[in-house]
C-alpha cells in the first residue's frame, strides 16, 4: 500500500469510515444546536461546538499551508474553540457542521494531490499523522460528552 493510501485510509477512518472507534460523522450526527452547545455542570470541560471549531481551525490552516495559501487567520490554541459562535439556532450548527465537512474534503483532496517524495519534505507526514491523531482524540470528548448527556445511542 502506498503511503498516500494508508493515509487517505486513516484520515477517512477518523472522519466517516468507522473502524475501530466511531468516526467524526456519527459522533455528531443528528445533533442540535442545544445539544451542540451543552456542558455538564460544574465541569471545566469546552462543548461540542468549540471542539468543532477547534478541529475545523486545524484543518483549514493545514490545507491552506499544503497549497500555499496565506493563512490570516492566526489564532492561538485556546482560541481555535471560538472560531464560530456558538447559539441554539440549528441553521447555525448546521453551518459549524458542513463547514468541518467542507474542511475536510478539502484536506482529503490536498492530500491525495501530494507526492511521496512532497510527504518527506517538511515533516508533511507527520503533520497529517498528528491532524489524525488530534481528530480521533476530539473525537472521543464528543462522544463522552453525548454519553454524559443521554444522547449516544445505546447501541453503539
Amino acid at each position: 500500500m502506498r503511503r498516500i493510501d494508508l493515509l487517505l485510509n486513516v484520515l477517512d477512518s477518523t472522519f466517516d469510515k468507522e473502524s475501530w472507534y466511531a468516526p467524526f460523522k456519527d459522533a455528531v450526527e443528528g445533533l442540535t444546536a442545544e445539544q451542540a452547545i451543552w456542558k455538564p455542570s460544574g465541569e471545566a470541560t469546552k462543548t461540542i461546538w468549540e471542539n468543532i471549531n477547534h478541529l475545523i481551525y486545524y484543518k483549514e490552516s493545514l490545507a491552506a499551508n499544503l497549497e500555499g495559501r496565506e493563512w490570516t487567520h492566526n489564532l492561538d490554541g485556546d482560541q481555535t474553540f471560538y472560531l464560530t459562535d456558538q447559539s441554539n439556532d440549528d441553521k447555525e450548527w448546521k453551518k459549524v457542521v458542513e463547514r468541518s465537512e467542507n474542511a475536510q474534503r478539502n484536506l482529503r483532496q490536498v492530500l491525495s494531490t501530494i507526492s511521496d517524495r512532497e510527504l518527506d519534505q517538511n515533516s508533511l507526514e507527520g503533520k497529517f499523522m498528528d491532524n489524525m491523531l488530534h481528530d480521533a482524540y476530539h473525537t472521543g470528548q464528543i462522544i463522552q460528552l453525548r454519553k454524559m448527556q443521554g444522547t449516544w445511542p445505546s447501541n453503539r
